[in-house]
């Protein structure tokens, strides 16, 4: 795809989904979210026909905004929405910018988006809603008094405990491990960066030692070279963190033709597609996900209730996301789809994504 390239899609015939759950952290650290004006939600208004929503990822190409998307556009088929695909082909801190205020332009009625950078986007985001635009954060969080809800994977705790437990298990409790992230500014990725550093200094923990956080900057060949930096600059490294997606298949692949291979264990959020290879031949032991589908389905759901006037984003209020049932907004305009599901040998082939 023309990561250029403005995708408009009016999609027919439902498609049932299927999945798992995952976060960013607390509304990218603001004290404030959700609804900000004095307008009440109605639950009862019927949910508006031909709404336009921009689905915006962190960057196009990458295999987990893909599937994403897809779950976007099923929402979009459900509710008779036109969804529009666009974004920038790297993840860099104000790359979305740009299509941020082209849809304000459009005058399209929601912006649902995963924030390369809490504060970069923030202005671009409070100009479009400014000018009538919901705006749904998904996967990684905005500044929360730029956007009207956030729709979160699963908790920071979640996400980032269930890593180091299993790394801890991979490795047998013990050694140097690193992680691999994807950018330096990715909010999602710090929050679960700092769980971890928490987690790691519990007693049950006193075993591993964390020596490096690299960053591959959510680029498959960046993130293979930083894999192998990590492992000469650390001769005694056990373990390998990394979760995104990008990092994690990179790290894998490096690992699977080398001679750290079930040496140096490697985890991280990862899809099945992706790793399925690398858990049947040994490179990987096991990682986790929630489904990517379900979270655009979600956040896709969200914007037009949004846009019809169902939610503000105010907490305790409630909406339903058609195959995935009712949700109930949080604290700081929060949903959360809900736990990661782990992979292993034993069950990633009765999973498709």
């Amino acid at each position: 795809m023309n990561p250029r390239l403005v995708l408009a899609l009016v999609v027919s015939g439902a498609v049932a989904l299927t999945a798992c759950g995952g976060t960013t952290k607390d509304s990218a650290g603001q004290d404030s979210g959700g609804a900000t004006n004095a307008a009440k939600a109605d639950p009862n208004a019927p949910l508006k026909e031909g709404l336009k929503i921009t689905f915006l990822p962190k960057q196009v190409n990458n295999p987990y905004f893909t599937v994403a998307q897809k779950g976007a556009e099923q929402a979009g088929t459900a509710i008779k929405a036109e969804v529009k695909a666009t974004g920038p082909s790297d993840a860099a801190a104000s790359s979305q910018v740009t299509y941020i205020n082209t849809a304000a332009q459009q005058k399209q009625n929601a912006l649902v988006i995963s924030a390369n950078d809490a504060n970069a986007v923030a202005p671009a985001l409070k100009s479009a809603r400014s000018q009538g635009v919901k705006v749904v954060t998904f996967d990684s969080d905005a500044a929360a008094d730029a956007r009207d809800v956030f729709i979160n994977q699963a908790t920071s705790n979640e996400i980032a405990a269930g890593q180091v437990k299993l790394i801890s298990e991979a490795v047998g409790g013990s050694g140097e491990i690193a992680i691999l992230s994807a950018t330096p500014n990715a909010t999602n990725q710090n929050a679960w960066i700092e769980v971890m550093k928490t987690e790691l200094a519990k007693p049950e923990y006193s075993g591993l030692k964390l020596v490096e956080t690299a960053y591959g900057n959510d680029d498959d060949q960046t993130s293979f070279q930083k894999t192998q930096g990590l492992l000469q600059a650390h001769p005694n490294l056990k373990g390998i963190i990394s979760p995104t997606t990008v990092g994690v298949a990179a790290a894998a692949r490096y690992l699977s033709s080398s001679e750290y291979k079930g040496k140096v264990q490697l985890t991280g959020l990862g899809t099945p597609n992706q790793m399925r290879k690398f858990v049947q031949d040994g490179t990987v032991k096991s990682f986790a996900l929630w489904d990517p589908s379900k979270l655009g389905y979600l956040a896709t759901y969200a914007a037009a209730a949004l846009a019809s006037g169902q939610i503000t984003g105010a907490q305790g209020e409630k909406f339903k996301a058609g195959d995935l049932g009712e949700y109930t907004i949080g604290a700081k305009g929060e949903v959360v789809l809900g736990p990661p599901q782990v992979f292993t040998k034993d069950n990633i082939d009765k999973f498709d994504f």
